[in-house]
């Protein structure tokens, strides 16, 4: 028996999180690239070290950390500051997750999930068996950035540097609809498991 890797992907704010906690509830191995791009870039990692030589040390915090915050501005706002820091922490994310699949293959696992907000932007459809797509209404969308307390300028950006979800959805094998509760995302879950 071969393990069935999904590929779990989502725009912004529509619910990816709450479908990969839903996934680990129910037994699944799940693993999600924003974890792992928050590990590739911490002190004493070569991926942080590539930043601060790329983009200069006011990338970083006193502490010697990523200024997330004061690196998210300027990516957002600059398409080629954006594509030269994911050329740094991309292919150490892809490293990771590949990895991760082939343990849940030794280990015979049945499925594993991986969590990748811009697996059709990467062109990664390929890598995966099957492809979900959790999706909802841009108000509701917008919503739930908000609640990040998100500027609005942050919002547009953010949605701005990912494909449409209309695409997203055209492109996946299963769409979750995540309008509603939780459980109802979790109730579509189990349909496509």
């Amino acid at each position: 028996m071969s393990t069935r890797v999904l590929g779990l992907t989502g725009g912004v704010g529509m619910g990816k999180s709450t479908a990969a906690r839903l996934l680990k509830k129910a037994g699944l191995p799940v693993v999600d690239s924003d974890d792992l791009a928050r590990e590739a870039v911490q002190p004493g990692t070569e991926g942080l070290a590539e930043i601060a030589d790329e983009f200069g040390e006011r990338f970083l915090k006193p502490d010697g950390s990523l200024d997330r915050d004061k690196m998210a501005s300027t990516v957002f706002q600059d398409q080629a500051a954006r594509k030269q820091l994911e050329t740094i922490i991309h292919p150490r994310v892809r490293a990771v997750w590949e990895n991760r699949i082939e343990q849940w293959r030794e280990q015979k696992r049945p499925v594993g999930v991986v969590v990748i907000p811009l697996l059709f932007e990467l062109g990664l459809q390929d890598s995966f068996d099957v492809l979900l797509c959790v999706a909802s209404t841009a108000s509701t969308q917008r919503a739930r950035l908000l609640e990040r307390n998100w500027s609005d300028a942050q919002i547009t950006a953010r949605i701005a540097a990912q494909m449409d979800i209309a695409q997203k959805m055209d492109l996946a094998d299963h769409v979750l609809w995540n309008e509603g509760t939780p459980e109802q995302l979790g109730e579509q879950l189990k349909e496509i498991l």
